[in-house]
């Protein structure tokens, strides 16, 4: 049998002014973990710990079976020795170098370039127009391609990446983002991604980190930790869930396509996808709603699941959430007014249809 592959592990203590990074976990290799929190809450001086850009206090960090700060001997590896990639928030290209010179100046200090490699990496991320051009004529998404192309051209054993669609517009970010998924799916290179958006964690991810002043607050598996509504950041009007599904049919007449979940569960999302194409949808709380009738087909409610209700949460003054367990163990979460719950009373354990529209459905 293979043994599971080492993963990240970390230990950061930092103190500048007001501001203290203690935090402590782990994280997988085999995918692309999403560093999450509000604004101030260490994610960039986590991330610049572990690339070793900043002098951490107490520092220690394992990527497989490496190790790169000892808490123990306290020695650390220097930044060019550390096999790390950073693609900052700003692309930060050499604006004197053109895009050829720019994705070279990495790969070259490599003890072997390796000129297939470059190759690859500039057919990839369509880069091949781009080369003899400066930064200053590049648009966002072009340039932050160039610097995701020169931070892979290192060759490196882990990549962290820094909030990199922050300053793009809502198509670029797309691009960027399946850009990201894709390449970390070719090369297995396993990804720290910082964000406080959660639509581009639940797009992007498959672990997640919380973090909130300074500390790591939760982290796991992407769906379970999004059920973490008691954490701030993940309650509130953002409160929701992912569900991996694959394309079955499109109907052009509505411009609809069918997906499936676990097999046999339907659901209409809007847009064309194609038979067999894996699609991941975020379903937020305030976007479903509970029947106890399953066979009403008066709603103009297209989406109609069955579900287990598992519990009852405090939401707001007036409003609650649920969690509510499809047939196949994905969970949704739906918020409903507090009067609702009276009305209808729904207790955990009830057998009941969760109502999902179809507008509401994010691939």
């Amino acid at each position: 049998m293979r043994s599971a592959s080492p993963g990240i592990e970390f230990a950061y203590r930092l103190a500048r002014g007001d501001f203290r990074l203690d935090a402590e976990g782990s994280a997988g290799t085999d995918g692309i973990t999403g560093l999450f929190g509000a604004s101030g809450a260490g994610k960039t001086s986590l991330l610049r710990c572990i690339a070793g850009l900043e002098q951490a206090d107490a520092a220690h960090l394992v990527v497989g079976n490496a190790v790169i700060d000892d808490r123990v001997s306290g020695r650390r590896r220097p930044v060019h020795r550390r096999d790390i990639g950073y693609v900052f928030q700003e692309p930060r290209l050499f604006p004197h170098l053109d895009v050829r010179r720019n994705l070279e100046y990495g790969a070259r200090r490599l003890p072997a370039f390796e000129p297939r490699a470059f190759e690859a990496v500039v057919e990839r991320l369509a880069l091949g127009p781009l080369l003899s051009r400066k930064p200053a004529g590049l648009s966002g998404g072009e340039a932050q391609r160039v610097a995701i192309g020169r931070a892979l051209l290192r060759a490196p054993k882990l990549l962290l990446m820094d909030e990199p669609v922050a300053a793009l517009d809502a198509a670029r970010k797309r691009d960027i983002l399946d850009c990201v998924r894709e390449l970390r799916a070719e090369t297995g290179i396993p990804v720290l991604y910082v964000s406080h958006q959660i639509d581009e964690v639940c797009r992007l991810c498959d672990q997640m980190l919380v973090l909130e002043q300074g500390r790591v607050v939760a982290s796991g598996p992407l769906p379970s930790i999004l059920l973490r509504t008691d954490l701030g950041v993940l309650g509130g009007a953002d409160a929701g869930v992912v569900l991996d599904a694959a394309a079955v049919a499109y109907d052009p007449a509505d411009g609809l396509s069918e997906l499936t979940i676990g097999g046999d569960l339907r659901l209409l999302v809007p847009g064309r996808h194609a038979p067999g194409e894996p699609v991941r949808v975020r379903v937020r709380a305030s976007d479903v709603s509970i029947s106890r009738d399953a066979n009403d087909a008066s709603s103009s409610i297209l989406n109609r699941l069955p579900a287990t209700l598992t519990s009852v949460r405090d939401d707001a003054a007036h409003s609650v959430l649920l969690e509510l367990r499809l047939p196949h163990g994905e969970s949704l979460l739906a918020r409903i007014t507090r009067r609702s719950l009276r009305r209808m009373a729904l207790a955990p354990g009830d057998s009941v249809v969760a109502q999902v529209k179809t507008v509401s459905v994010r691939d």
